[in-house]
């Protein structure tokens, strides 16, 4: 019985991890992607996020599928992450700067414009 126990929580506990890193699995896969790399080489882009942010977890999977490379402050817990967030105008996570456009909450079309 405890074999079985252990069984499906290991799995259970596999399937969470695959999920939270999917982004970076899919890149792994498919490293080609719809973005270019001197696109992806001249990209600077910021996030603003928190841990327990939906919206941040896809756009950090969005990022990472893409082979985006990225910046990320935790606003709750990192003090200039914070104040940076705050000199951009805040409201709302996430906050994503790419090269300098702002762009409030999870859009992976505006994010692609931004980089181009």
């Amino acid at each position: 019985m405890f074999v079985r126990t252990l069984k499906k929580f290991v799995l259970i506990l596999l399937v969470v991890v695959v999920y939270q890193n999917w982004g970076k699995i899919e890149n792994f896969v498919h490293p080609a992607s719809s973005v270019s790399a001197q696109v992806l080489a001249n990209a600077k882009v910021t996030l603003y996020a928190t841990d327990w942010c939906g919206y941040c977890k896809q756009t950090r999977r969005f990022l990472d599928s893409k082979g985006i490379p990225y910046t990320e402050f935790d606003i709750e817990k990192d003090a200039a992450g914070r104040k940076a967030y705050e000199a951009l105008g805040g409201r709302g996570i996430p906050l994503i700067d790419v090269n300098g456009t702002l762009i409030r909450g999870f859009s992976p079309d505006e994010i692609l414009a931004a980089l181009k």
